[in-house]
């Protein structure tokens, strides 16, 4: 089966949710403690897409008859503020089995190609402190430690560390213009430039 990148959509809820779910019930890596309701996580979906990209990576078969969600990856507002807007905070998320084979990497630029097609200059990773590897992984794609919250949050009865890191995706230019919602004809061009890359592993 080959693995393709698109958009996703609300009837994709239920699909990422039972990706995302073992992250909740079983890591550190999320700090919710429930996983939410397919309803609930269907409005995540829609609400980040009003302004923002939401990818689905999946498998397909030879004749894409059968399709079975295998990750996905979107960026949100870094903060609420409209002098924030030109920032914006990556999450990726992967089945366990696809993780290590570099579909992280393509779905992390292609979030950052999509970031900088909208006039955001900073991409932000928010990573639990003994998350080690995805320390790693966003070192090796150019980001920078910025900040690290000691002891800030408690998962599992223990405590844990947050790490911020940066990396600056497009210029800081004088007046910089309000970024805009993402063209849909660019969107598609981004994600077709990452199957490509996908197809060439």
């Amino acid at each position: 089966m080959a693995l393709h990148i698109r958009p996703a959509q609300a009837s994709d809820a239920a699909d990422l949710l039972a990706i995302y779910a073992p992250y909740v019930r079983e890591t550190t890596v999320t700090f919710e403690f429930d996983v939410p309701s397919v309803k609930e996580f269907a409005a995540r979906i829609e609400q980040a897409q009003k302004r923002y990209a939401y990818l689905v990576l999946e498998k397909t078969d030879e004749d894409e008859s059968e399709r079975c969600a295998v990750g996905y990856a979107y960026y949100g507002a870094f903060k609420s503020r409209p002098a924030y807007q030109w920032a914006a905070e990556t999450s990726i998320y992967l089945a366990e089995k696809e993780r290590g084979h570099g579909a992280g990497s393509i779905l992390l630029s292609a979030l950052e190609s999509c970031m900088a097609a909208q006039g955001i200059t900073n991409s932000e990773a928010c990573i639990t402190g003994e998350n080690d590897s995805s320390v790693e992984f966003h070192r090796r794609h150019g980001y920078e430690e910025r900040a690290r919250f000691i002891k800030c949050a408690n998962k599992f009865d223990r405590w844990l560390d947050v790490v911020w890191m940066e990396k600056y995706i497009g210029p800081h230019g004088e007046n910089p213009q309000p970024i805009q919602p993402l063209d849909n004809l660019e969107l598609m061009r981004i994600v077709d430039l990452a199957n490509e890359r996908l197809n060439k592993r």
